[in-house]
């Protein structure tokens, strides 16, 4: 069910079964595991910790971790990305009638975001909301409505290393049983941007299509390279 890519246990099942997967867990910590997220996880203790964690569940989202695992002749059965994931939850909540919060992004995305949620699964209750432009070590009244409010999940819209930081500091503090940092999905969501078309998606260029609509997201790509040469000296 996991392979090992530079210390780090790799989902490595499907979607349906992750789902499944989450249900065995009191608190489970969701990351998506791109090659930059990953690296960064190799750079800084704290993520490698949370990273590390018994409760936490690393998914191969990016396609240089699905190279990787091929490099390793242990390929995953598929690349599932977080967006996927947090769609897949959300169906979930709103069938069982459960409620979530959303944490993260700026204040216009957030409130659209939670608006074209709540229009399309209309029994989900989103019990609370807060932007992400606040301070990680003195944010008590946003910890405190979580506490009060009890969502079966929280997902977070801060970027890599925030979202995590946020989740490895107050995981133990909050009720939530799924903790998952989402990135940008809460723009995707809000509409104010637009995920690959699915053929690109299916070839694995969604990357690509991120270039082209966000040119600086270039410098990032060297992240990929970097990776799959510390796969291979990993496992030389």
């Amino acid at each position: 069910m996991f392979i090992d890519i530079l210390g780090f246990k790799i989902f490595n099942d499907s979607k349906e079964e992750l789902i499944k997967y989450i249900e065995k867990f009191e608190k489970i910590n969701l990351i998506s595991g791109n090659p930059e997220i990953l690296f960064n996880g190799l750079n800084d203790k704290l993520l490698n910790k949370c990273f590390k964690n018994d409760n936490s569940v690393i998914i191969p989202d990016g396609v240089g971790t699905v190279i990787a695992s091929r490099l390793l002749k242990n390929p995953v059965k598929e690349k599932i990305a977080g967006i996927e994931v947090m769609k897949e939850l959300l169906k979930k909540a709103n069938l069982e009638n459960k409620s979530i919060y959303l944490l993260g992004a700026k204040e216009e995305v957030i409130q659209k975001c939670a608006q074209n949620i709540e229009n399309e699964f209309n029994n989900l209750n989103i019990c609370g909301l807060h932007n992400g432009y606040f301070d990680l070590n003195n944010c008590n009244s946003i910890i405190k409505e979580i506490q009060e409010k009890k969502p079966w999940a929280i997902f977070i819209a801060m970027g890599c290393p925030r979202q995590e930081y946020f989740i490895e500091k107050y995981i133990n503090k909050l009720p939530c049983k799924i903790f998952m940092g989402v990135g940008g999905s809460f723009d995707i969501f809000s509409g104010m941007s637009k995920r690959a078309p699915r053929w690109m998606i299916s070839l694995g260029l969604e990357w690509l299509y991120r270039v082209i609509k966000e040119p600086w997201r270039i410098k990032r790509l060297t992240s990929i390279p970097k990776f799959l040469v510390k796969v291979l000296k990993y496992n030389s």
